[in-house]
């Protein structure tokens, strides 16, 4: 029987190794030097709206811990959130299990602040929901407005699946806004009680999530050709279906998963174009961060050390 600490990283593994091989047999034609060309060809002003994606996607990131501390009535400076933030979320999308390694991150950075377990706990938590939110209702909307993209995947779903699935999953954002709205205390789920915040929270909490998921998408778009471009609704919900499954695999980096959909849901498209973009998110939204919040983690264990050693000569 394999131990329970050791089921989420054999399961990124298997995932990593799965996606590799079908990635493979997708890459089988494309050469090396097809990629770069394609790399050649994305214009400056391409570059230019992807690197300002990737910015507005990591502060955006930042509003989903400035949500959970404000759920706990908790104060922290927006200097110190952008950092723990930023720093989480580049470590955790790299190293896969992002629930679990932005979790240890911001135990380190929110303890130093005065946090309980408990309430780092709690936040960890309001983020990852803030996160599935903002993906069932642009999920939603997406649906309804480009009814075709299950298709996309799965050539044998008609259109009238998408529509009624847009409708269920905009159907439980309302579910959720309503009961906060009516101040109900809390969500009973078998033993799990899950508290609803404010109702002006969730409010922010809708704005919030779309919008890093919409910047990050962007840098895909941008990325892509304007000849084969699919168009932006489009891009943005294949990115949906395979972020959240990257996530799911515990794929450190979400490796060869993103590849593998867009491929597979971009076949009208030059597969080195697709491979193309997805490199530029990959240095823009993990490699890039991931490099910077190593110097971030870095410095603020010296500084917690420094502050130990002070306060034992003291």
């Amino acid at each position: 029987m394999i131990k329970k600490d050791y089921f989420w990283p054999l399961l990124g593994l298997a995932a990593v190794a799965f996606s590799v091989y079908v990635l493979l047999e997708q890459l089988k034609d494309i050469s090396y030097e097809d990629v770069v060309v394609s790399l050649e060809a994305i214009s400056l002003e391409g570059w230019l709206m992807a690197a300002l994606a990737t910015v507005f996607a990591y502060i955006a990131l930042a509003g989903y811990d400035r949500l959970a501390l404000s759920h706990l009535r908790k104060k922290v400076s927006w200097t110190f959130i952008s950092f723990a933030s930023f720093t989480a979320y580049a470590i955790g999308h790299n190293l896969g299990a992002s629930v679990f390694s932005g979790a240890v991150v911001r135990y380190r950075a929110y303890r130093s602040q005065g946090l309980t377990a408990g309430e780092v706990g709690i936040l960890v938590a309001f983020c990852s929901f803030t996160f599935a939110l903002g993906t069932i209702l642009l999920g939603g909307i997406v649906l309804l407005i480009e009814p075709s993209l299950p298709a996309h995947f799965h050539s044998a779903l008609p259109e009238w699946v998408a529509i009624l699935l847009g409708v269920g999953m905009l159907f439980l954002v309302a579910l959720y806004l309503w009961g906060s709205f009516m101040k109900r205390r809390c969500i009973d789920l078998w033993k799990l009680k899950l508290e609803y915040p404010r109702f002006s929270l969730i409010c922010r909490q809708l704005v919030v999530a779309p919008l890093e998921l919409l910047a990050a998408a962007a840098i895909i778009y941008y990325a892509l050709p304007e000849q084969s471009n699919p168009g932006y609704f489009m891009v943005l919900g294949i990115f949906l279906a395979s972020f959240s499954a990257a996530l799911l695999s515990h794929a450190p980096g979400g490796l060869g998963v993103l590849e593998v959909m867009f491929l597979l849901a971009l076949p009208d498209v030059n597969p080195a174009d697709v491979i193309a973009a997805l490199l530029v998110f990959r240095l823009f939204y993990l490699l890039i961060p991931f490099a910077i919040s190593l110097i971030i983690v870095i410095w603020f264990e010296q500084d917690q050390l420094l502050k130990k050693f002070r306060g034992t000569k003291t």
